[in-house]
């Protein structure tokens, strides 16, 4: 028997035993979580260090590497989500909906747990935490498969967090880790079919589309980030600057990081110099159209391949439209449906944009790295998801709930 089918059974039985716990008990859960993490991070950043140490040898680009540190600080505002967790209503038992048929019957809609979720992702170990938080609050069980850049990090994470879970009536076994490097381990988990209940990637366009077409599971798809933001021609010069800079520059590795800068021509023949030039000083490379090549000077000419990339790094695509229309339009060729932002003073034009625009956050003069379930109040998130159905944006407790009908009757039946 596999690694993963091993652990995934585990899961499967303690499921049940967890939808059953009382709100309080899974909150103390999670406060033991958070405090048990602060009070080991010197064992969790021993073990990050050796991740690093790895991805450095491995060439690993220096915001992959920012994305796997581990630092006190993250640490505990890594501890700090769970405990926003714990302040959140619990959605499981919320009822939706309720109703009384002619016959007598009466119908009840509440939220129940999917059951075993299965997570795959890269090179980030804050979500081993953010992860099993969201799952253990809303009566899920969960099982992890992180990258192997992470997986002594993973290990390190997990192994803390399992020892709080001793302590608190939370089934232990409810938390599992796949520590298999080996790619066929995914695979695995993508035919699970009977045990997991869905799987949920979280990564760049090439791992969400591997496990879309190959899983036979029920997949939600969170998407790879090619966000925008669109400078209007009547956008504030110093908000426009600032919303352009924070979304490129404040954490570039993150899926909500802007990959491309849309600019009105207008505007750009007066500011787009400015930022450019701020935009550089922070290290960030520049790779234009023909005339936002010739406007800034020294940036790349970008291809076509550039306006599709998520880059997750310090480098940016910067094209100049006449109008709008442009601008929509090149969203709706390149984007992927996650963050686009308008900064613009013309509240026609932001009330177009934010119709128009299909995605699963539109911003109108604010920066889209707030695509975030913290920013949004939902503590930790599973992800951000792009598709259309069941969930979509970041995805916090109710995300990761099912429904069940529940019917009271009084003796009828059906003639």
């Amino acid at each position: 028997m596999t690694e993963v089918r091993q652990k995934a059974m585990l899961a499967k039985e303690a499921a049940p035993l967890l939808a059953k716990l009382t709100t309080e008990q899974k909150n103390e859960a999670l406060r033991l979580m958070a405090e048990t993490l602060v009070e080991r991070q010197d064992e969790i950043i021993a073990a990050n260090k050796e991740d690093l140490q790895r991805g450095e040898a491995n060439g690993m680009t220096r915001s992959l590497l920012d994305r796997l540190t581990l630092t006190p600080e993250r640490i505990a505002g890594i501890a700090e989500g769970l405990m926003q967790i714990v302040e959140l209503p619990d959605p499981i038992g919320d009822e939706l909906e309720r109703f009384d048929r002619p016959n007598g019957l009466r119908v009840h809609k509440v939220r129940v747990p999917i059951g075993l979720i299965g997570i795959i992702y890269e090179a980030r170990p804050n979500v081993t935490v953010d992860a099993a938080g969201l799952c253990l609050k809303s009566g899920n069980a969960v099982l992890l498969r992180g990258g192997s850049d992470a997986l002594s990090s993973n290990r390190a994470v997990v192994s803390v967090l399992h020892d709080a879970l001793a302590r608190t009536d939370v089934p232990r076994d409810a938390l599992q880790l796949v520590t298999s490097p080996d790619r066929a381990s995914v695979d695995d988990m993508l035919k699970l079919n009977g045990l997991i209940d869905v799987v949920i990637p979280r990564g760049g366009r090439s791992l969400i589309q591997r496990v879309v077409a190959n899983a036979t599971v029920p997949v939600i798809e969170t998407g790879a980030g090619v966000c925008h933001t669109y400078l209007d021609e009547t956008a504030l010069p110093d908000m426009a600057s600032d919303i352009a800079f924070n979304a490129k520059v404040q954490r570039p590795s993150v899926c909500n990081s802007m990959e491309t800068l849309l600019v009105n021509r207008v505007f750009a023949e007066s500011h787009l110099r400015t930022i450019a030039e701020r935009l550089r000083g922070a290290g960030v490379e520049l790779r234009g159209c023909t005339d936002s090549c010739r406007l800034i000077g020294d940036a790349i000419p970008a291809t076509e391949e550039d306006w599709g990339t998520e880059y997750n790094d310090y480098i940016l695509n910067v094209k100049i439209v006449d109008r709008l229309d442009e601008a929509l339009t090149h969203i709706r060729t390149y984007g992927t449906m996650h963050s686009e932002c308008i900064v613009t003073e013309n509240e026609g034009n932001a009330q177009r944009f934010l119709l128009e625009v299909d995605a699963a956050a539109v911003y109108h003069n604010a920066s889209t790295r707030f695509t975030d379930g913290f920013e949004f109040g939902f503590g930790a998130e599973i992800g951000i998801s792009t598709q259309k159905l069941h969930a979509r944006g970041p995805m916090g407790l109710p995300a990761l709930t099912s429904t069940k009908y529940v019917v009271y009757g009084s003796g009828q039946i059906r003639g």
